[in-house]
């Protein structure tokens, strides 16, 4: 199948002006000033691309593919995710994970919630384990899951500074990293480790420890949830001077932005502002995960769900609020989360590259087509490929 998107303004994410894009197959071909085929012979599919923007498709590094949450008892866990709700917020890439609880929900059923997703058309990775340290592996080993299981390319969500955490001690959650890296090397993989970050007085103390007490580097860890509260992001600030990478997490509950946290878009303005590398910064949904609101006593008061549309929702927000450039918003959802994950073929527009790509209107920056590896996937706005059950 051959796809020729022509006379799109083209954001790598570097902007590198009006061009016509060749799609052969599963890769992008060629990237061109003007291109014209005349064998009317082939099979191409014409998209024109005047008065739009084309951008890499959206890379989501932590979605509960399985569903997540119940921390208010068992009506309260979440839904698997659908593929049309993932495409139409742009994303051709994600990463599934599992949460709080890892009983009802298993490596098992996450690989072949990944498998299904991908034979659909999508790019799934996953993370083995869960909240909990030590870690709960398909093979016996973290190292024997990312050696010998093709999804898995790291741990997580491991939960620090959380009052749904194991309480891990320090040792133990130094092995964790460590097997992780060490898994990483042996299998070509990154390796990194999701550290999902509770509002507990704590907050990054484990982090700092690793870096200034091992060889391990920062590189091997990213902390999401830093935008949870300001106390959090000054942390953060300061572990990227530590040379530490950061997450922010796009979906939010409304009550929590009245007790300090920071929406996605907000908290990128104020670490680029802060002079924060952006290349140190990731955006992740937490996509059908739950949003839990607990008291300081931690009791729950509140439940909600969250959205992978918010991903690209608040790389908006960041662009049309707080006028950040669209090169450097689409970064973070983008060639940042390539390079953290060891994607080499993620993230950005270039000759050889996957052909994930978005294409939204000028204006508005609505997404209006997602294509997948090639395979169209969203088209006018609607997804034109569904799962068996949608």
């Amino acid at each position: 199948m051959i796809t020729i998107i022509k006379g799109c303004e083209v954001y790598s994410p570097r902007y590198i002006g009006v061009k016509d894009v060749l799609v052969v197959g599963e890769k992008i071909e060629g990237i061109y000033d003007s291109l014209n085929i005349q064998n009317v012979e082939l099979d191409i599919e014409i998209i024109d691309g005047h008065g739009k923007l084309l951008f890499p498709g959206f890379i989501d590094s932590h979605v509960h593919i399985l569903g997540g949450g119940g921390e208010g008892g068992y009506e309260t866990r979440t839904p698997e995710i659908g593929l049309s709700t993932i495409t139409e917020s742009g994303i051709t890439t994600l990463v599934g994970c599992i949460g709080t609880d890892n009983v009802c929900r298993s490596s098992k059923s996450l690989i072949a919630k990944a498998k299904s997703l991908k034979n659909l058309g999508l790019s799934v990775y996953c993370y083995t384990g869960s909240y909990e340290i030590p870690v709960k592996t398909l093979t016996g080993s973290i190292k024997g899951d990312l050696l010998l299981i093709e999804e898995f390319i790291g741990v997580g969500e491991i939960a620090i500074s959380d009052n749904r955490s194991s309480q891990a001690t320090y040792e133990e959650f130094l092995r964790t990293i460590a097997e992780s890296r060490v898994g990483g090397i042996l299998s070509g993989k990154c390796g990194i480790v999701n550290i999902h970050l509770g509002d507990g007085a704590r907050r990054l103390k484990y982090l700092f420890d690793l870096i200034e007490g091992t060889e391990i580097p920062a590189s091997q860890l990213l902390p999401t949830h830093i935008n949870r509260n300001s106390d959090l992001l000054q942390d953060g600030i300061r572990y990227t001077k530590e040379g530490g990478f950061i997450d922010l997490t796009t979906s939010c509950d409304p009550d929590n932005l009245e007790e300090g946290e920071f929406r996605a878009g907000k908290a990128l303005k104020f670490l680029i502002d802060n002079n924060v590398p952006i290349e140190n910064i990731t955006f992740s949904s937490d996509g059908n995960g739950s949003l839990p609101n607990f008291d300081k006593d931690g009791n729950l008061i509140s439940y909600g769900i969250c959205s992978v549309k918010s991903l690209y929702d608040e790389v908006c927000s960041a662009i049309k609020d707080f006028d950040v450039s669209i090169e450097l918003a689409l970064k973070v959802i983008t060639s940042n989360v390539a390079e953290r994950l060891c994607l080499k073929d993620k993230g950005i527009i270039q000759n050889g590259k996957d052909a994930d790509l978005v294409m939204v209107n000028k204006e508005s920056l609505e997404i209006e087509t997602v294509i997948a590896k090639g395979k169209i996937m969203v088209q006018n706005r609607k997804a034109i490929v569904k799962g068996y059950f949608e």
